[in-house]
């Protein structure tokens, strides 16, 4: 008996693949349920696992493109012999994409001796004439992640009118607030009690109170949404993703924590579908957990505001015509100019630092 093992349907958007990394040597046993092929989407990286237990034969090389249904290997039964393959099954130089290659330039010094006379040698003549030896460079693929990416990212900035304010949050108060219910909270959820789904809350509220952040343009309509769906930005080795946490109106602090956990895991593992990807309302990133004290978040379209969290960092602040030492963060709001006025931006980042620096509305669990 041979089980076929196919491309599954990713996603509506989704009509081809690339193969990123086969798990195991063609012709060696699997077990059912055993991942065995890592593919990669403009959206996401998805492992796929064995349908049956057996000897698995590939049928295609890292780096081939298959379009969702197509056969990338055959499983036989333990005991059962494997027919050879033919010359023409067998995979071309053609259809094999090198995911990285050598370039060498090699660099050769003149040694003829100079012509009598002067002689005009142009500046970058010279400067080769320095250099020896070979110099190398390695040409990868780009990943069809980091090209979504990419265009998206060129896409928002040519599309909207992004412009960014700031501000900077006290933390003093949310820090202490974590501490006292860290154990009470850990004990109960089994995660830890972090800064985002504070953040989360707030920006909720803010969403709530200017509802024009929450929206976004078709043609020539403003499309107000009445849901509160929070993307929240996660680094990952093939690069940035952004899932979503649904309804977030509706949950408690816990809920969140124990979501992000979960995402944020599948994610770097690359267990996390196309469906978890789509249809949020506004974005926070924390270039903080980087060391990053400063920047300017770009909008995930077709969202027209996201949030960016940044490092805690121990300043000198006034507090009640007083010098002292305060945990400090500054927060980037980059929003649409085309819908949302700069009062409105700077009237929702206030109300976001305003819940963090009393944030005991914010916590429920």
């Amino acid at each position: 008996m041979i089980t076929e093992v196919r491309i599954p349907n990713v996603a509506e958007s989704i009509s081809t693949v690339t193969i990123a990394s086969l798990l195991v040597p063609s012709e060696s046993l699997v077990q059912e349920n055993q991942g065995i092929l890592e593919i990669e989407s403009d959206k996401v990286n998805q492992l796929i696992y064995a349908p049956a237990s057996g000897r698995l034969v590939w049928e295609v090389a890292e780096g081939d493109t298959i379009s969702v249904g197509g056969l990338v290997a055959k499983i036989y039964d333990a005991n059962e012999a494997i027919p050879e393959a033919s010359d023409d099954s067998s995979h071309s130089q053609e259809n094999t994409t090198l995911d990285a290659e050598i370039i060498c330039f090699p660099r050769t010094v003149s040694r003829e001796p100079p012509a009598k006379g002067k002689t005009f040698v142009p500046l970058r003549d010279q400067i080769q004439r320095k250099e020896t030896g070979t110099k190398n460079e390695i040409r990868e693929r780009m990943s069809s992640i980091r090209k979504t990416i990419s265009r998206r990212l060129v896409s928002s900035l040519h599309e909207s009118a992004m412009l960014t304010t700031f501000n900077e949050i006290y933390m003093n108060p949310l820090i202490e607030l974590r501490r006292e219910n860290q154990e009470r909270f850990s004990s109960k959820y089994h995660v830890k009690l972090g800064f985002m789904s504070f953040f989360i809350k707030a920006v909720v509220a803010g969403l709530k109170a200017y509802p024009r952040i929450n929206a976004f343009i078709d043609k020539d309509e403003v499309v107000y949404r009445q849901y509160y769906d929070i993307s929240i930005a996660v680094g990952t080795e093939r690069g940035l993703i952004v899932p979503v946490i649904r309804e977030c109106d509706t949950l408690s602090n816990g809920d969140i924590e124990v979501q992000l956990a979960d995402l944020a895991l599948r994610a770097r593992e690359g267990r996390i579908s196309v469906a978890e990807l789509e249809g949020g309302c506004f974005t926070i990133t924390n270039g903080g957990v980087y060391g990053s004290l400063l920047s300017t978040p770009i909008i995930n379209p077709p969202q027209v505001g996201i949030l960016g969290m940044h490092k805690i960092q121990k300043r000198p602040v006034v507090i009640d015509n007083t010098i002292t030492i305060a945990d400090m963060m500054y927060v980037a709001l980059s929003y649409d100019h085309r819908i949302i006025d700069g009062q409105e931006a700077v009237g929702f980042l206030v109300q976001v630092k305003d819940a963090i620096e009393h944030p005991e509305s914010l916590l429920s669990f």
